[in-house]
């Protein structure tokens, strides 16, 4: 039986972190759920061990410092390929990325994708809340990788994610160079650089209910010229 796990990166997601794995185990009972905390001040870890000694579908992998939404994903990664997971799915926790598109994300992989993106700029999908500068700032980011890097997809930003996992063993993981903003964008190239198929399913990503966004100019300033860097490299 190929198995599904849904890995969630969470720094300050005590809020958060019940409402959205509970939501996450009811809305697809072919997953599990793998909490990586980067030892959160506000005891999210604390909270995922009570939820996973509850629930025998959440672990919990807890890393000592923060070190980037990149660091945090590639240990799950490696996690998850040790654990003999097939699908293995990136995921925020601040119901950004709505639980409901699980299904379809995981039915495109089950189908033959090697890789399923959740797509805000297909028919279908979209963004919820966001301001006019933010929404130009995200278009044009998602315009200027594609165009940097001569590829087709539409949301090379998005961070709602299927990999099989032939992807995840194919692309060298331990070449990976980003650790913020741009490791999106990098592992949707690499994967692509690859040979391997890319699909793209519509959502609507809604922002964050409660807490405070991770971004800073520091992490959109590396994806400026990170997409160089790869486009160069890779």
């Amino acid at each position: 039986m190929n198995r599904a796990l849904v890995c969630i990166p969470t720094y300050n997601e005590a809020d958060n972190l019940e409402p959205i794995t509970r939501a996450v185990l009811a809305a697809e009972p072919r997953v599990d759920i793998l909490v990586v905390d980067d030892n959160s001040p506000d005891g999210t870890g604390k909270i995922a061990d009570t939820l996973a000694a509850k629930e025998p579908r959440i672990r919990v992998l807890h890393r000592e410092k923060k070190e980037g939404l990149g660091r945090a994903y590639l240990a799950a990664f490696r996690w998850a390929l040790a654990e003999g997971y097939t699908y293995i799915i990136e995921m925020d926790a601040d119901f950004s990325h709505d639980p409901r598109y699980l299904p379809s994300l995981l039915d495109a992989a089950e189908a033959g994708a090697d890789l399923v993106l959740g797509s805000r700029y297909v028919t279908g999908g979209g963004t919820v809340n966001w301001g006019v500068g933010r929404q130009i700032i995200s278009k044009g980011g998602s315009l200027y990788a594609r165009t940097i890097l001569g590829v087709g997809i539409h949301d090379l930003t998005g961070g709602f994610k299927c990999f099989h996992r032939r992807v995840l063993e194919g692309i060298g993981l331990d070449q990976v160079q980003s650790t913020g903003y741009s490791f999106q964008i990098e592992l949707t190239y690499r994967t692509l650089k690859k040979g391997f198929t890319v699909r793209e399913v519509p959502i609507v990503f809604e922002d964050r209910r409660v807490g405070q966004s991770k971004m800073s100019r520091k992490i959109f300033l590396e994806a400026l010229t990170m997409v160089w860097k790869l486009r160069l490299t890779v």
